[in-house]
């Protein structure tokens, strides 16, 4: 065997053909063989190997590592709840470990306001420049919600009329909607809708330590109007109607009356005379004589002409149609 080649002697020791788990008779040979196994290992072990039997790890590195993974469940499990329960949690957890009652932990909610709160105690009858100096956000709050009431007609509480004590106030939009202080009594326990009145009342108030007044306007029943009248006679608002303008052309009928006789004569004159032209001029064409005979008959006369412009006829236009449907709405 070549120098160069593999010694099987050196790899197997002393050589033979010997089971590995026999047993010698000096019993020596088992000692011999164990680290002939070690050095053959050591020899066909690779150089980036690593050992067969790795070091058991301590136990304060598991019990790291388990904590790091509970810490981890844990905090996926707070995020997943909302504010209140997580706070619910830790109250509880701390009763739990420090001991106490749920009722220390109780919120006073003597001083709790909600938004209805907040408009109550800033709302205003009528806004004004001084108010909207300083404006908080409990201000901006009531401001809004006054921005949003309809003010042309009045909801009126008349509970204590014999007191001579009115509540007033705007109307909301489901209010406007179905007609509510408009073409229904403007009481609040009232929904006739006969008869309805407009007033207008010279409201009286104290608001924030401060006298001011508002005119405002009504729509009541006969019932309700006399609850409102009760001390002292409120004004009535009536519709005016519109007068049509007078042209130059025509005249009123007082003295129309007094000149109908004046004028019935000034026209006999008139026709005279024209009948007289209408002669003259016959001899030119008789199809004018004729056309202006008709004319005599159908139309006014030329001295009518010259007294003025055409008269206007009865028809009423769009705009003034319109006037007269919303002449009850816009009092």
């Amino acid at each position: 065997m070549n120098q160069g080649g593999f010694n099987l002697h050196k790899v197997h020791g002393s050589g033979g053909y010997d089971s590995d788990f026999s047993d010698d008779e000096g019993g020596g040979g088992s000692s011999q063989h164990g680290q002939n196994r070690k050095y053959e290992d050591e020899l066909m072990q690779k150089p980036f190997q690593q050992g067969k039997h790795t070091k058991v790890a301590h136990r304060n590195v598991a019990a790291d590592e388990w904590d790091r993974e509970e810490a981890s469940n844990r905090r996926h499990h707070l995020i997943s709840m909302n504010a209140f329960d997580r706070h619910k949690k830790f109250v509880s957890d701390y009763i739990l470990y420090y001991g106490g009652k749920l009722e220390d932990f109780k919120r006073s909610m003597a001083t709790d306001k909600t938004d209805l709160d907040v408009v109550r105690e800033n709302h205003r009858f009528l806004w004004k420049d001084e108010d909207e100096e300083d404006m908080t956000w409990e201000k901006e709050l009531a401001k809004k919600y006054y921005d949003k009431l309809f003010k042309e007609y009045c909801i009126a509480d008349l509970s204590r009329y014999k007191e001579n004590k009115f509540g007033f106030r705007w109307r909301i939009e489901n209010e406007v909607i179905s007609g509510k202080g408009q073409f229904l009594c403007g009481n609040k326990r009232c929904e006739k809708q006969e008869g309805l009145k407009s007033w207008e009342v010279n409201f009286a108030y104290v608001e924030q330590g401060e006298k001011r007044n508002a005119l405002v306007k009504l729509r009541l029943c006969p019932e309700c109007s006399f609850k409102l009248n009760y001390h002292h006679k409120r004004k009535e608002v009536k519709v005016k109607k519109k007068r049509r303008p007078i042209d130059d052309g025509d005249e009123p009928q007082a003295k129309k009356f007094k000149s109908s006789s004046h004028s019935k004569k000034h026209k006999h004159k008139e026709k005279r005379r024209h009948k007289k032209r209408l002669k003259e001029y016959s001899s030119s064409s008789s199809e004018d004589s004729v056309e202006s005979d008709k004319g005599d008959g159908e139309g006014p006369s030329e001295s009518e002409h010259w007294k003025g412009p055409a008269p206007t006829t009865g028809e009423k236009s769009r705009e003034e149609e319109f006037d007269e449907y919303f002449e009850d709405m816009f009092l």
